[in-house]
């Protein structure tokens, strides 16, 4: 992703548009645009005080009375100068300098050119109360240099309207620079804020995709454990089981425990995808036709499990509801398996399109069985369940029911 903050040619720009760093500097640097147009005021204000000096020498002067005295118009063009080297430091002080330069505005002609764009810069870089007050004064000022340096050409009432009008024009141009520069601001921070929102969405995309994988691996490595350890129970309880049974039972806790341990690897892999920055590859999914495997997968553990399935078209089930109702009745079986080892656990799954899906998991509640007996379990199954049957747009129940077996049914939405 390309950053905003850095522009392709920041030379172009001024200083308080380059970059971030430089607009929160409270003197930012000048660019090579900034020096041009500062070399370029320099020379146009000391071209203004060469040609009002020449000209206040000159037998007729063009630009206004002659001065009394030649030592006055060298007076006049050393102000000018001064003024002229005041324009490299307008951008670090544009009102100080237009404070302290105001009343050469009453009577220095040689300094007008540079009054002047330091007075556009004050209208560029201050706040419009603070060009508000600068520009009265000089207007102010204004009324007095036509007074005391009339033109001869024009009479008092023109001279005065020209001062307004070339002041309103400066005051128009530096005003729309300014809000130029505002306008580009203000775009390039919501871009930049625009950004940082997407790449946040992004974080967060992944770190709930990770949830949701770690919550799939958290199913499975549930079941996968309950059956190890009823496998497990089983080579307990008959020590003295035939040599080929003991054998087969090893298998399955074998298979049972390397299956484990890689669906543990998943989940370790799954929760550190977030500090490289890596997305884990997701396993394939289960859908409603891998139902029966499940349930074959908890008979050959032993667990006695009746069956009902009459689901209307089952080949147009979508995956993600068939995922949902395969999560369900994983999570149903194991939680047979742990709180109620040797109980029947019927399953109830109906419904087709338009109708809704229903998975219903049950069992004979355990009578007497001692607490040390069941497998301990984090109790967030039955929360992640609950979660995904409200994120699917579905309904579940579970708990005791009227006749004091345990209960675990849901409903999901199945479009037409």
């Amino acid at each position: 992703m390309t950053s905003l903050a850095v522009p392709e040619h920041p030379w172009l720009l001024p200083g308080e548009l380059v970059v971030p760093a430089e607009r929160d500097r409270a003197h930012p640097r000048r660019t090579t645009r900034d020096w041009v147009v500062d070399s370029l005021a320099f020379l146009i204000g000391l071209l203004w005080v060469l040609f009002v000096t020449a000209d206040g020498l000159s037998p007729a002067p063009e630009t206004a009375i002659p001065l009394p005295h030649d030592w006055m118009v060298g007076v006049d063009a050393l102000l000018g100068l001064v003024c002229c080297g005041l324009l490299w430091l307008r951008r670090r002080w544009p009102l100080g300098l237009a404070v302290a330069t105001l009343p050469l505005n009453l009577f220095s002609m040689a300094a007008a050119i540079p009054l002047l764009i330091i007075y556009f810069t004050v209208v560029v870089h201050r706040r419009t109360a603070v060009t508000i007050a600068i520009t009265g004064a000089g207007l102010l000022t204004n009324l007095v240099f036509s007074w005391t340096r009339p033109d001869p050409h024009m009479p008092y009432w023109a001279t005065v309207l020209w001062g307004v009008v070339i002041t309103f024009g400066v005051l128009a141009w530096g005003m729309f620079v300014r809000a130029r520069r505002q306008l580009i601001v203000s775009l390039r921070e919501r871009a930049e804020r625009a950004e940082a929102e997407q790449q946040l969405r992004v974080a967060q995309a992944r770190h709930l995709e990770r949830t949701r994988i770690a919550r799939e691996m958290h199913d499975v490595l549930a079941h996968r454990i309950s059956l190890l350890s009823l496998h497990a129970g089983a080579l307990e309880f008959r020590p003295d089981a035939p040599a080929d049974e003991v054998a087969r039972a090893a298998g399955v806790i074998r298979g049972s425990a390397h299956a484990a341990l890689q669906d543990l690897r998943e989940v370790i892999g799954v929760l550190r995808a977030g500090d490289d920055g890596g997305d884990a590859p997701e396993p394939p999914q289960p859908t409603l036709a891998d139902l029966p495997a499940l349930i074959a997968e908890s008979r050959s553990a032993g667990v006695r499990v009746n069956v009902s399935d009459s689901v209307a078209s089952p080949g147009e089930v979508p995956a993600a509801l068939g995922r949902a109702a395969y999560r369900i009745v994983q999570e149903g079986l194991t939680n047979a398996r742990k709180h109620a080892a040797g109980a029947a656990v019927t399953v109830d799954v109906a419904g087709g399109p338009g109708t809704g899906l229903t998975v219903a998991i049950g069992n004979r509640w355990p009578v007497g069985t001692p607490a040390g007996d069941t497998l301990p379990g984090a109790g967030t199954g039955l929360v992640g369940i609950s979660e995904r049957v409200t994120l699917a747009g579905g309904r579940l129940a579970y708990g005791r029911d009227d006749s004091g077996d345990f209960r675990l049914a849901a409903w999901l939405p199945w479009p037409a």
